[in-house]
């Protein structure tokens, strides 16, 4: 798990994000990851569904942007 996509998500401190898998893909002259997590509370209860995105240009001055949706 990356403690980058924890800060962007920005979930509570007592909240645990779990990776559960990923998938890469190019299109329209990009390079994408997509990452999915899943936030579970202290308790260990399932609170939401995560998906990460970076995207970066395979052509220069390969701009990289980085975002969640929250499924």
């Amino acid at each position: 798990m990356s403690e980058e996509h924890r800060k962007l998500i920005g979930i509570p401190d007592d909240h645990q994000l779990v990776y559960t898998r990923s998938k890469s893909e190019q299109r329209k002259g990009r390079d994408t990851d997509f990452d999915y997590y899943d936030e579970l509370d202290a308790q260990g209860n399932l609170v939401a569904q995560y998906e990460v995105k970076e995207s970066m240009s395979i052509y220069p001055p390969f701009g990289t942007t980085k975002s969640f949706t929250k499924l």
